[in-house]
């Protein structure tokens, strides 16, 4: 009796300290996400680790929908910007989370040139193309394979889809590893030369979506250079050293201590929106940023195998968007630390090279890692 008595005790006193999962309700569910565009059906994609982390993807867009990550507490939330409805990614921002191709970030006189001949796209920014245009990779629906935390999506685009040459072929794969990393792995082909600059364009707020601005956010940025802009935002072609400056990140700084200064790049982006060329070797996967925000102690790092990144502090949010809380997001209430090559690089040959020739594969790596400090 005594040994039952004993055996008892470890099972109760066992019960009592183990860690109970939370559960994590979200504010949408799988059918809010079925949809038919272009004669495609569109999915809710769920990975979870170990670990109690969440990451949602969509194949509208091979978009990140959301990341659930722990705080110091234990508790977690939702650290992404987006909607909770296919209906809304139509209606509002449908970068939001999205891979933007076949060329992110902005495309000077929205044309380049390749052997003489000359290619046009859409002017939606000033004079420029940003994103390859209003209606480009991010609003198509992609194929897709899953298993387990391993999700595959797959894309075909045609000779002069949004102007750009060759019939294409991309692949995005996203792993939630035990470690809390999500990893983006990106593949291109073409049969025609083309420019590529393949990114992820995640807002984050650490401190969970919805849950205001991120100015108190601290940031690291592995770069002691950056490609200078004009007043359209496209840049220069020089490098030039921001040590010193207050586009400085390779020291921890609060989002916000510099952001309103009269630095002309800060005056010109109403805030942070720059290309920072990092520290690293050529194609090696190093370290770029990190962020970290005090209140809730999570803490992401960001490492990838692209020469940039360029850093946005959703300056141009207006409230106009309903996030998935139903809370609008107004300006600064996301950050973005998008891997890329630089803005403009076909038409900027001094920057490293974005073509891709047929019988070439453009390879690249992004992981995002959560943590607590």
């Amino acid at each position: 009796m005594k040994n039952l008595s004993f055996i008892l005790l470890i099972v109760v006193f066992a019960a009592c300290t183990t860690t109970q999962k939370k559960e994590i309700e979200m504010p949408y569910s799988k059918a809010d996400f079925e949809s038919i565009i272009d004669g495609k059906t569109t999915r809710l994609f769920t990975m979870e680790n170990e670990n109690g982390m969440i990451v949602t993807l969509t194949n509208y867009g091979a978009k990140i929908v959301s990341i659930y990550a722990p705080d110091k507490k234990g508790d977690f939330a939702d650290v992404m910007l987006g909607f909770k409805s296919i209906a809304d990614y139509q209606e509002y921002g449908a970068s939001h989370g999205a891979v933007v191709g076949p060329f992110a970030n902005r495309i000077a006189n929205a044309s380049f040139t390749i052997d003489d001949e000359v290619y046009n796209f859409e002017v939606n920014n000033g004079k420029a193309c940003l994103h390859s245009g209003s209606n480009s990779w991010y609003r198509k629906v992609w194929d897709y394979e899953k298993e387990g935390n391993v999700t595959v999506f797959n894309l075909k685009s045609a000779d002069g889809e949004f102007g750009f040459p060759g019939n294409k072929t991309a692949k995005v794969t996203y792993t939630l590893t035990a470690d809390n990393e999500l990893k983006i792995d990106y593949e291109i082909t073409t049969d025609k030369a083309c420019h590529f600059n393949i990114t992820n364009h995640s807002y984050f707020n650490l401190r969970g979506e919805g849950n205001g601005d991120i100015v108190d956010h601290v940031l690291v940025i592995n770069a002691d250079k950056s490609t200078p802009v004009d007043a359209e935002m496209i840049p220069t072609g020089e490098i030039v050293d921001i040590r010193g400056t207050d586009l400085d990140f390779t020291t921890p700084h609060v989002i916000g201590e510099r952001i309103d200064s009269d630095n002309q790049m800060l005056v010109y982006g109403i805030g942070y929106d720059f290309n920072y060329i990092i520290n690293k070797n050529e194609g090696e996967l190093a370290f770029c940023a990190s962020a970290f925000e005090p209140e809730s102690g999570r803490y992401m790092e960001v490492f990838t195998t692209e020469p940039g990144v360029q850093l946005y502090t959703g300056n141009h949010l207006k409230g106009t968007e309903i996030g998935k809380a139903g809370k609008a997001y107004t300006k600064r209430t996301g950050f973005c630390l998008e891997t890329q090559h630089f803005p403009d690089s076909p038409n900027k040959p001094q920057f490293p090279s974005t073509l891709l020739k047929p019988g070439e594969i453009l390879e690249s790596t992004t992981i995002y890692k959560f943590s607590v400090k």
